[in-house]
């Protein structure tokens, strides 16, 4: 992987950059300096040189002075870090001033009538000076990052002072008033965690935020009903387990949250992952085509003890009562394979490295087959891990225990909900299971952070729901109890669809489609804070926020919309020409799609109704402009697959009508702005549902067409025939061609300082 243009300049901050946000404020500025100090060292300079080289010093000079002004202003909102951000600030406005003077070199008509020292005359001067800016830009950057950490852990801690309210209430109208503050303070940490997941380098630190945050946001909805519970029947001990263990889950993953943030652990402990199978083999391979590099780097009891242990925990797999007995042997027998050609490997290693100093020819063929014997293994386990988790969702699809403790519960028949129960229990046991089995072949750590969180989920939800159901039972005409138990049903309900999209994810990374982590996303990074917006002693910019329990409303429907983008993505990944319009219009909506589910959880850039419904009408035109796309392909087509294509072109059409004229149209209240944020979800998961469709038949005409009908010309002939459609890449792919000129440089360190919203 190509190192960061941060990492090529060295110079001694003695601060460690933990977010892009900062990161990529940088990257401009390391790339001007570069030029700086990496000029061709020639007796004469031209003239087109000399004024390029000073006119990049100006520009140094003038964002970094644009760049010190953020950087003051914000210290003086913050009195405790106004003393070392005013140190900062002056060291880099005096390293810029410096690197103009540096760069005023004259021409070559007109050279300085003065004899001083220019970044010709005086290169370690210049380098200096560069080393002396980055070190002080840099510590301006984190000092602000600072305050984003100060606002969530001020935010955190309202939230902490109100939950602990919420617990002692003892009438619903005190209830009622907590809770209204509770909800809109859990909206605020939600966003801003939102963006700090976002900005986060680490992924697997980005990975153990979601996790933390989901469970924030289902437990929201889950503290408001089984409060409301345990209001209404104080003397029932059920409702009050029930109660007690949504506090202690919110309580404890506001700790996580915490410890992510503040990248500390109580009493100095380390977070760290249980060892999988995958990162075992992946160690253990490392390790054996290393040996190709040196035969003397570890001994070979190492080698030998690294596949025991890999060994060793297959057991999860060979000991489950739930792997069948061909695939228990199949297990087992490849692992008895991978001993043996490890054994005949030791044998050659021992004879190289007696009788060579290199890796013989027997020994490249011992390295080959260990190799391909432990990802025989892998490939296995992958199969009855993956094999197994699809057997259960599809076993579970119609949750026929769930509905049963429902309707027991509303009955008031204790007995059946016991027995209810237990068929819950055992479920619940085989999802805990098969969720540690996928974490052994996740193959990334981030992917295995959310197996983890799904095994979680799974062994306390599954408790929570038979408390629930044991106090409808004991109160079978309450509606309140009929509500909680819902609520806990639809959480263990959206765990499965969650379940789902991660053995997606799993399958892609095993074969080779994407990486399993975020980092491929083109986002903004937008945790940083400016003045006057995310200081952490003014109050909050007050925006049309969705409040928590209307957020959870849409949290279904919104999952539904991420589904769908996955199946879109599987549907562009089979077409061979990917710049195809029908492609780049489908990935398109599909992003936007995606941006809309990330509302619907807090997170994104979508912040306010607002944002949404923009988004929303930008989608719609985008929808547009694949319908003529989509009726420019007709035109090449037969009778019968010209129907097709016009018939869902049509019906897309008036989807994208309906969003559009939805959007448009002005609401006022609250009940009337969430009811337009609900229609227009819906409506964009129809029209992605539509762009499912269409991908796969497209698809299927033009590889007939392409093989059989070779009057039509390639896919890129068919692309110019398409030209009456313009396309907005921007909205597409937001691929960026500039490569950090000097007019670059002062917008980028403009904008990713003042980060105005769009």
């Amino acid at each position: 992987m190509a190192s960061s243009p941060c990492s090529s300049v060295n110079f001694d901050s003695g601060l460690e950059i933990k977010t892009r946000s900062v990161e990529q404020t940088l990257i401009p500025l390391v790339s001007q300096i570069t030029t700086l100090i990496n000029h061709k060292d020639k007796p004469k300079k031209s003239e087109r040189t000399q004024q390029a080289i000073q006119r990049v010093g100006q520009a140094v000079s003038v964002a970094v002075g644009r760049f010190v002004a953020v950087g003051e202003a914000i210290a003086m909102e913050n009195e405790e870090l106004k003393e070392e951000m005013g140190m900062a600030c002056f060291e880099a406005r005096r390293a810029g001033d410096a690197i103009a003077q540096l760069t005023d070199v004259g021409t070559a008509v007109t050279p300085p009538v003065d004899r001083r020292t220019t970044v010709f005359s005086d290169r370690t001067g210049m380098v200096k000076a560069a080393r002396m800016l980055l070190s002080s830009v840099t510590k301006v950057l984190v000092l602000a990052d600072r305050i984003v950490i100060k606002q969530i852990i001020t935010s955190r801690n309202k939230v902490l002072v109100t939950l602990e309210q919420l617990e002692r209430v003892s009438t619903f109208q005190e209830f009622v008033q907590i809770f209204s503050q509770f909800g809109n303070q859990m909206v605020e940490f939600a966003h801003l965690t939102g963006d700090r997941q976002n900005d986060l380098k680490d992924e697997n630190k980005k990975a153990r935020m979601a996790a933390a945050r989901a469970v924030l946001e289902k437990c929201t909805m889950m503290l408001l009903t089984a409060s409301k519970t345990c209001l209404r029947h104080p003397d029932c001990e059920s409702a009050r387990i029930n109660k007690d263990a949504v506090f202690h889950r919110m309580r404890f993953a506001l700790e996580q949250v915490m410890e992510i943030v503040t990248d500390a652990r109580p009493c100095g402990e380390t977070k760290v992952l249980p060892l999988s199978i995958y990162t075992g083999i992946k160690d253990f391979k490392s390790n054996v085509e290393g040996l190709r590099e040196g035969l003397y780097l570890l001994p070979h009891q190492a080698l030998s003890g690294q596949l025991e242990a890999v060994v060793e925990r297959t057991e999860d797999f060979t000991d489950s009562a739930y792997t069948s007995h061909e695939h228990r042997e199949g297990i087992l027998q490849l692992c008895q394979l991978a001993r043996q050609d490890t054994d005949q490997l030791i044998t050659a290693w021992m004879e190289a490295s007696l009788n060579a100093k290199e890796a013989t020819e027997e020994m490249e063929l011992s390295i080959l087959k260990t190799c391909q014997s432990v990802y025989e293994l892998r490939r296995e386990l992958h199969k009855v891990a993956v094999g197994r988790a699809a057997d259960l969702l599809k076993l579970h699809a119609e949750h026929l225990p769930l509905r049963a403790l429902k309707a027991s519960g509303g009955e008031g028949n204790l007995e059946a909900v016991a027995e209810y129960a237990r068929t819950l229990g055992e479920q619940k046991e085989q999802l805990v299971e098969t969720c540690r089995l996928l974490c052994h072949v996740s193959g990334t750590e981030p992917l295995e952070i959310t197996c983890i969180h799904a095994e979680e989920t799974f062994h306390v939800i599954g408790p929570q729901i038979i408390s629930a159901a044991q106090t409808l039972a004991l109160h079978p005409s309450s509606k309140i109890a009929k509500e909680n138990l819902d609520v806990f049903c639809e959480a263990w309900e959206s765990q499965l669809c969650d379940m789902a999209v991660l053995l997606r994810e799993i399958n892609d990374v095993f074969e080779g489609r994407r990486g399993g982590t975020a980092s491929g996303d083109k986002r903004a990074y937008v945790s940083l804070p400016r003045p006057g917006k995310h200081s952490a002693n003014l109050k909050t910019v007050k925006a049309v926020k969705l409040d928590a329990e209307e957020q959870s409303t849409i949290a279904k429907l919104g999952l539904e919309l991420r589904l769908l983008t996955s199946d879109v993505d599987t549907e562009v990944e089979k077409w061979e020409d990917q710049e195809h319009d029908i492609v780049r219009q489908g990935q398109s909506l599909s992003s936007m799609a995606y941006s809309m589910h990330l509302f619907t959880r807090g997170e994104g850039l979508l912040k306010t109704t607002t944002d949404l419904f923009h988004q929303a009408e930008v989608l719609s035109e985008e929808g547009l402009q694949l319908c003529s796309s989509l009726h420019t392909f007709s035109t090449q087509l037969m009778d019968e697959e010209k129907v097709v294509v016009l018939s869902e072109m049509e019906k897309l059409m008036g989807l994208c009508q309906q969003l559009q004229m939805g959007v448009r149209t002005p609401v006022q209240g609250k009940t009337a702005t969430f009811q337009k944020v609900d229609s227009s979800i819906q409506n964009t998961r129809a029209i992605i549902t539509v762009v499912i469709y269409l991908l796969p038949v497209c698809n299927k005409i033009v590889r007939k067409y392409k093989s059989e009908r070779s009057n039509l010309g390639s896919p890129q002939s068919w692309r110019e025939r398409q030209s009456s459609t313009p396309v907005k890449d921007d909205v597409l792919n937001g691929k960026n061609s500039n490569g950090f000129g000097v007019k670059s440089l002062e917008q980028h360190m403009a904008n990713l300082t003042f980060l105005e919203s769009k």
